[in-house]
């Protein structure tokens, strides 16, 4: 994948760290093979790492940012201890007969 579709794809993306802007020399391309794309992402700030594989890249094509179709999210807050504590107390109050959330056509009989 050529390199000036990766630089569009993630111009716009910051770290969920330290929020600073991810540009073309924080993506290492780690493993490049037909429909596969395996990425390491490195924040330019703080170095925090991230890993990223992309399926199906052959047909994959980047709208450039002056598309009124193409919109730019604010980065997501990052999860907190909070958080975890949270989904861990949710999990937890599920109870011992948890899978009954489970609809019957996903699970495994």
């Amino acid at each position: 994948m050529e390199k000036e579709k990766l630089k569009k794809l993630f111009s716009g993306f910051c770290c969920s760290n330290c929020r600073h802007d991810f540009d073309e020399s924080a993506i290492f391309i780690k493993r490049e093979e037909r429909n596969l794309l395996v990425l390491q992402i490195i924040c330019p700030e703080c170095g925090k790492s991230f890993g990223l594989a992309l399926l199906g890249t052959g047909a994959l094509s980047v709208k450039d940012k002056e598309d009124d179709e193409f919109v730019i999210q604010d980065c997501p807050k990052p999860i907190s201890f909070d958080d975890v504590i949270d989904a861990h107390q949710f999990i937890n109050n599920l109870g011992n007969d948890w899978t009954k959330y489970i609809p019957d056509e996903l699970k495994n009989n």
